[in-house]
């Protein structure tokens, strides 16, 4: 089994997310024997915004780069995103991965009834860390959008590790992450 394991807060050590997503990786770890975890970091090792250039396929490093990323989520049984909330959307770094992962042709297509999702069958975790509290809320852009573009991409089975309000006060923050910890779902896969 394959886990891809995507950071993309700007925080480093003081990162919600990458707290969640490291405790969501490390129980799947602990749990299924032989995982296969590939990591990238957004914030470290950005994926290019699309530009007239890429699209153009103009720099080799750039294709290679994207037909990586591309690869590694198809081949992904899970998907562990460490997305926080940025002006009340995913960030910008994160955004341009899913640029590079939502193809045309390979993880959907048009056809006469409409689009068809052809990356289903994943299992996608998303740690999601708020400094206020959105959730229901007409600011919350961000679930609401992952849902739909892994939903667009075919994948139904995704899942919130919300650790909300962590910015209204120090203890808030400490009781918000360990309430998301103990949401943490089982590592069973679970029928798309």
């Amino acid at each position: 089994m394959k886990l891809l394991h995507i950071d993309s807060s700007a925080l480093g050590a003081n990162s919600v997310t990458r707290e969640l997503t490291a405790a969501v990786v490390a129980r799947w770890q602990d749990r299924v024997s032989g995982l296969q975890v590939q990591y990238r970091d957004l914030d470290a090792n950005p994926v290019p915004h699309l530009t007239g250039r890429s699209l153009a396929k103009a720099d080799p490093a750039e294709v290679a780069d994207a037909e990586q990323v591309l690869k590694q989520f198809l081949e992904a049984d899970v998907v562990v995103i460490g997305a926080p909330m940025y002006n009340f959307a995913v960030p910008s770094t994160l955004k341009a991965w899913i640029d590079r992962v939502t193809v045309a042709g390979t993880t959907f297509r048009y056809t006469e009834n409409g689009p068809e999702g052809l990356a289903g069958g994943k299992r996608v975790i998303v740690a999601s860390g708020r400094g206020g509290v959105h959730i229901g809320a007409p600011s919350d852009f961000q679930e609401p959008f992952l849902r739909h573009i892994f939903g667009f991409l075919g994948i139904r089975d995704v899942e919130f590790v919300r650790a909300e309000g962590v910015a209204m006060s120090p203890r808030h923050r400490v009781e918000a992450i360990a309430a998301a910890r103990e949401s943490i779902r089982e590592p069973v896969l679970e029928a798309a």
